[in-house]
């Protein structure tokens, strides 16, 4: 909330003080719609977050719009769904699932511990949505836009292209563990970017399935140089 919620208060209170010409982008999240109540989510769906981490966007969010309509300033709001690329944080399940593979391919890892493999989600390649981010920001008029790329996959969607790619047996190799279940559940997130690509004139260009090989493709590159590594301290030992 600190961050996310009142750091957002803080930029814009500042913009508004200043009074200089500058042009705010707000880093929405469809996390904001949490327990959906329309699919695809577009700029008019309601909000539903499922979190703190949803809450405090939500929060940001109406900010943003507020001080665009009350000071007259330049503030947008860009409602990312999930936007991956091989530098996304390993914590994250996406990339937990390319590097645990590429590792279990090349002998260093056994298992991959994942929660629900049910929940859905819109991927998409972060290099298109900043794309997507920049467009928003050289437009005369500040609004607020959906950037998705339409298509839903599972979590077991995703493993399954991560480890047929691999050519391995997912099933041999992953558990679940109760333990990275969400206590409220976002189920569902399909978003519909058609304001964007009428206004913006923006489209995504990597779908799934090259998403997935491009970040199994470097996390590979990763685990060989981690095999090479263990091979060079097992011979010295």
């Amino acid at each position: 909330m600190n961050t996310d919620a009142l750091g957002t208060l803080r930029l814009l209170e500042a913009m508004r003080m200043m009074g200089t010409p500058a042009k705010f982008y707000q880093a929405s999240s469809s996390e904001m719609y949490g327990k959906v109540v329309e699919k695809p989510q577009t700029e008019n769906t309601p909000f539903y977050p499922r979190s703190p981490y949803g809450c405090a966007k939500v929060y940001s969010f109406w900010q943003t719009v507020n001080y665009r309509e009350a000071y007259d300033l330049f503030a947008c709001n860009g409602i990312l769904f999930n936007h991956e690329s091989p530098r996304r944080g390993e914590t994250f399940v996406t990339r937990k699932i390319t590097r645990a593979a590429t590792r279990i391919k090349l002998g260093l890892q056994e298992k991959l511990y994942l929660g629900n493999l049910d929940a859905k989600r819109d991927w998409g390649f972060a290099g298109d949505y900043v794309e997507a981010m920049w467009l928003m920001l050289q437009q005369d008029r500040a609004d607020d836009y959906v950037v998705a790329t339409g298509e839903t996959h599972s979590v077991r969607e995703f493993v399954d292209e991560v480890f047929g790619y691999l050519d391995l047996d997912w099933q041999k190799y992953v558990e679940i563990d109760p333990r990275y279940f969400r206590p409220s559940e976002v189920d569902y997130l399909e978003g519909d970017a058609s304001k964007a690509k009428r206004v913006l004139k923006w489209k995504p260009k990597v779908d799934f399935k090259a998403l997935v090989r491009m970040m199994t493709d470097a996390d590979m590159q990763s685990a060989q140089c981690g095999r090479i590594i263990k091979d060079h301290q097992e011979a010295m030992a």
